[in-house]
């Protein structure tokens, strides 16, 4: 089974050595890493090409957003199952993707996902938030759970089936990636208990409040969009139900 790896890079020179070293230490070797650089203006295209041989494919060009850019590296992998890992994050383990295609072999679902760190950018060993995922039910998706987006690995042929992600949604495409998969089309998958991603803290949707109300705001069309019920009640669930993650310092959480 092969793993494509897709990292999404613009101006990412602090820290895309770190997670292109945390791809290579993986005790899994079938892995296809793909970058996807938005025409950086640093050092990130100078790090590239220094991890060159290392790399499968990259390329550096202007695109539309984040999503935009996952969706060119999906039409360039050429594995069985396709991976998101940006370019400030790192896997946690070398045993990361080595338990991902065990699962998949085991349990054979068409996704997996585990576990995710929120850590200093500065002290990955200090961790902000623990998301920690549940056993899987489709049902979830109702009081506004969702998988780790950095810990979903799903195969190829049910994206070549079902389509990639819709950039319109911006901070929510993810979320609306996979609701569309998981709760519209009915996908199997399976839960993973493993710490997979330890992603350093900025998210692009979670900055301050006002960010925070428009990704809300997104995350309810992407709920109308696939049937979720009661779209407005479920978005404003969804990052409540979240609270209990963070906890600095400290390895917990329920979720």
């Amino acid at each position: 089974m092969k793993i494509s790896l897709i990292t999404v890079t613009f101006n990412a020179e602090k820290f895309l050595s770190h997670c292109i070293e945390s791809v290579q230490n993986q005790t899994y070797k079938n892995i296809e890493h793909i970058i996807i650089d938005g025409n950086s203006t640093d050092n990130t295209v100078s790090i590239i090409k220094q991890f060159q041989s290392k790399i499968a494919t990259w390329i550096s060009e202007p695109d539309r957003g984040m999503y935009d850019a996952i969706n060119k590296g999906i039409n360039l992998a050429t594995g069985d199952v396709i991976g998101i890992l940006n370019s400030d994050d790192m896997l946690a383990s070398a045993n990361a993707i080595e338990e991902i295609v065990k699962t998949f072999n085991e349990q054979q679902v068409d996704s997996v996902y585990g576990d995710l760190e929120y850590v200093d950018q500065q002290n990955s060993d200090r961790v902000f938030r623990a998301w920690k995922g549940k056993t899987y039910n489709r049902n979830l998706f109702r009081m506004g759970w969702m998988p780790g987006h950095p810990t979903f690995y799903i195969k190829k042929s049910a994206i070549d089936k079902f389509g990639g992600y819709e950039n319109h949604y911006y901070t929510a495409a993810d979320y609306e990636f996979m609701a569309r998969y998981l709760y519209k089309h009915k996908i199997s998958s399976y839960y993973l208990p493993q710490l997979i991603v330890k992603m350093r803290t900025g998210g692009a949707s979670n900055v301050n409040f006002k960010q925070r109300i428009r990704a809300n705001r997104r995350d309810y069309l992407a709920m109308k969009v696939n049937s979720i019920p009661m779209p407005f009640l479920v978005s404003v669930l969804k990052p409540l139900i979240k609270m209990h993650q963070f906890n600095i310092g400290v390895n917990i959480g329920i979720f």
